[in-house]
């Protein structure tokens, strides 16, 4: 199993890379950022310093959005990365849920990010692609370029669309269940296309809070660290059941259920151990959405999620303990699960 980070590029952009270069050192192959321009800084200038103080990290943003930058600026952007650091990046890409609602717009629709991620890729990778009647292509690309795009979806149809044309499948939970019910509609999705399902690679993405024991001190603390997860997710479930309905065969009661309380969202507390939006989400979700206790729970539920086809699990390292989180798993948590 990869293993990523996830971080936020909160100023200063040093402690982004730094953090980056521990989780390298610590046994990480992955380096993910938050994309949303006016909540966080540029993630794509520190993509560069990141990828200048480290040998192995593959880096990209989870996720970015076709609605906040032209798609060839983007292509572009990865390419010229790719060139100079050698093909280590990935496109994480989706609705753009902090990026278009912060800057006052409507999350973008499945259309939208099938045209883009086809676009991106075939830029990124060295081929043709048409900007809405103009074909371009980088001159400049090397011939062993490539851009692998991965996608973040909860909703059948976003499930349906990752299996078809994504290379990779990000998924913003570590609930057991839901892991199941998800991977296997995107596996499906991509056997009924034609596709290998083997080839879609299976990103997991949730926090986690590595404690001393197991007491209920320690748990009660690791859950407000990380209950700003459930806020989140639960912005995306909001969406879902607005077009499905709160009880709908679409969509598993077990990812809808715990949003009833929900009764608004402010985005400057997005991702955040303070947020304060987040007091209806129960302690049973962040049990069940996030990885918490010591590190042999840890290393029980990665095996649970390996086994069910998981090739990634990327930590969310936004709470008072980032440092110890990432020694512990290069420590403890790899070692055990990669054997």
């Amino acid at each position: 199993m990869d293993f990523g980070l996830v971080l936020q590029t909160d100023p200063p952009a040093s402690k982004v890379v730094e953090l980056m270069k521990r989780a390298e050192d610590n046994g990480f192959t992955y380096g993910w950022t938050f994309d949303s321009a006016v909540l966080w800084q540029e993630p794509f200038v520190i993509y560069s310093q990141i990828l200048a103080h480290t040998s192995r990290l593959t880096v990209g943003p989870m996720v970015t959005n076709p609605g906040t930058r032209t798609w060839e600026v983007t292509a572009s952007t990865f390419a010229t990365l790719n060139d100079m650091f050698g093909n280590r990046t990935v496109c994480g890409i989706g609705r753009g849920d902090s990026a278009m609602r912060v800057a006052g717009r409507h999350p973008n629709t499945l259309a939208r990010i099938s045209e883009a991620m086809k676009v991106i890729r075939a830029l990124g990778s060295g081929q043709e692609a048409d900007l809405g009647g103009t074909v371009v292509r980088f001159p400049w690309i090397k011939d062993d370029a490539r851009l692998p795009v991965w996608m973040a979806a909860y909703g059948p149809k976003a499930l349906k669309m990752t299996g078809e044309e994504a290379d990779g499948f990000i998924l913003q939970l570590a609930d057991l269940y839901l892991t199941e019910y998800m991977v296997k509609a995107v596996k499906r999705a991509a056997t009924d296309a034609g596709r290998d399902p083997a080839e879609v690679k299976i990103c997991v993405a949730a926090p986690a809070y590595v404690t001393e024991d197991d007491s209920p001190e320690a748990l009660a603390h690791a859950r407000e660290q990380c209950r700003w997860f459930g806020g989140m997710v639960g912005n995306h479930v909001a969406d879902l059941v607005s077009k499905y309905g709160e009880h709908s065969a679409a969509v598993p009661d077990e990812l809808t259920d715990y949003i009833k309380s929900r009764e608004g969202y402010d985005y400057s507390h997005h991702g955040r151990a303070d947020n304060p939006d987040t007091a209806f989400v129960p302690d049973e979700i962040v049990d069940r959405f996030c990885l918490i206790g010591p590190a042999e729970k840890h290393i029980e539920k990665l095996t649970a999620l390996r086994e069910l086809g998981v090739d990634q699990f990327a930590v969310y390292d936004m709470h008072d303990a980032r440092e110890a989180t990432i020694d512990a798993y290069g420590t403890t948590v790899i070692p055990a699960v990669n054997g």
